[in-house]
């Protein structure tokens, strides 16, 4: 025997049934519902992205259906492709059944009623019976959404000449500073989980100049709200030879153009079957953070607690007025505080109480924040010094600096929150397939 590394499919889609009308065929699935009628029965078969219709009747074959074809049942399914008409006049297809074949039983009824148009408990016993509720298709197809998200992210910037990299997440320090990390015990010594991959992206810009990557970080914040994960996926690229950091927004704004494009053509199904409203991007407004503080006062009237940050409802403000007066669904916000930037920040030269930074706000929420990297070592280690930090510690991270490094900045688009938003979700854990939080590391 000899394996030649082809793997053909054993299935057929819906898609493809026109070409098939009047033949038999044989499909592969999960019974997903049975339906009896009088003399014949619906059977509902759930392949990996579609639900496909099939009839029973003793009048189709000498096939008889018994007891033990059961929802959750794993089958091959033969029968015909026949067509019959919508009530709009257009072809529908379904298969009649001559033959099931059962693969698999389940043990047991799944505690979660899957089969309506979506699951109809809390989410806390959604999440709780996740491997089971994530059959439901609303439910499965925000994760196929999401990885259209992903998959537009990393064609782009492919595209763009970008190089992707897979960084540690065990790391000697955290990229962010502050106390939201997790500790670990490496063999006796103090290490921590990753909070973002920026130390070694921007290493790896001197390698390769553009640079992305896809993975997971991790916050060890205390939050419980709707907006926080302990685990998430961040789409992180960083890019060397800028001449400002509005290339970065630019890049961002590109990235996002692909994406939106790409889910309204080959993620069509899903976006219909979730009711998403995809936004039209041309370009993208920017505000400068203290205009953008100004606006709240002035045109909302809002009392800001924080002039270094904006809180969840300055968000939701700023939301609104990037939609009535550019009506757009995104704004930037630049320029934020020297003192709520990370330390390789880099300080606007005319003004260093200021960075060369933004935040992404969509719908309202914060999904992405960037700007520009300090390149020169010195500069970097003064910024460390005044900050408290011992550059000692940070040796290897300044090698970038101290060998040379071009200038360069980048940013991290959280993956669950832009996916949230585009669904209108109300949680973020909605738009997470294994949610990690302070209450929450199972299933």
């Amino acid at each position: 025997m000899f394996i030649n590394g082809e793997v053909k499919s054993n299935t057929v889609a819906y898609a493809d049934f026109e070409k098939y009308e009047d033949q038999v065929i044989t499909i592969t699935g999960t019974i997903h519902n049975i339906r009896m009628m009088s003399d014949f029965a619906f059977v509902i078969v759930r392949t990996a992205r579609e639900t496909i219709q099939c009839v029973y009747a003793e009048s189709f074959s000498s096939y008889r259906m018994t007891d033990d074809v059961k929802e959750e049942c794993a089958a091959k399914i033969t029968g015909k492709i026949v067509a019959g008409e919508t009530k709009d006049g257009s072809k529908r297809y379904e298969l009649q059944i001559h033959n099931i074949e059962l693969l698999s039983h389940p043990a047991e009824i799944p505690p979660v009623v899957i089969t309506k148009k979506q699951v109809n408990c809390d989410l806390s016993t959604k999440l709780d019976f996740r491997p089971v509720t994530l059959r439901n298709p609303k439910e499965r197809a925000i994760f196929k959404l999401q990885e259209g998200i992903q998959r537009g992210f990393r064609e782009y910037l492919t595209q763009q000449n970008f190089t992707e990299i897979h960084s540690p997440k065990i790391n000697f320090a955290g990229a962010e500073g502050g106390t939201n990390v997790f500790k670990l015990d490496y063999f006796g010594k103090q290490v921590y989980l990753a909070q973002s991959p920026q130390l070694y992206k921007q290493a790896m810009v001197a390698v390769y100049e553009r640079v992305f990557e896809i993975a997971p970080v991790f916050r060890a914040e205390h939050h419980d709200t709707s907006r926080h994960l302990n685990e998430y996926i961040s789409m992180d690229f960083e890019m060397g030879f800028i001449d400002s950091f509005e290339d970065i927004m630019n890049m961002e704004t590109g990235v996002l153009k692909y994406i939106m494009n790409l889910l309204k053509t080959e993620y069509k199904n899903e976006v219909e079957l979730l009711h998403v409203e995809l936004p039209e991007i041309t370009e993208i407004p920017v505000l400068k953070f203290m205009d953008a503080k100004e606006i709240l006062m002035k045109t909302f009237k809002y009392k800001p607690s924080d002039m270094k940050d904006f809180d969840p409802e300055e968000e939701q403000l700023l939301g609104k007025y990037a939609k009535k007066q550019f009506n757009s669904d995104f704004i930037f916000i630049t320029h934020y505080p020297s003192k709520k930037r990370p330390f390789y920040t880099m300080d606007d030269p005319e003004d260093p109480e200021y960075t060369l930074s933004f935040d992404l706000l969509f719908r309202g929420l914060e999904i992405t924040s960037g700007g520009q990297r300090i390149h020169d070592y010195n500069q970097q280690v003064e910024k460390m010094q005044k900050l408290g930090m011992n550059p000692e510690e940070f040796a290897t991270y300044l090698m970038l600096h101290k060998y040379g490094a071009p200038p360069h900045g980048g940013l991290g688009l959280g993956l669950e929150r832009l996916t949230m938003h585009l669904l209108g979700a109300k949680n973020v854990r909605e738009a997470t397939m294994f949610p990690r939080d302070i209450n929450r590391v199972a299933p």
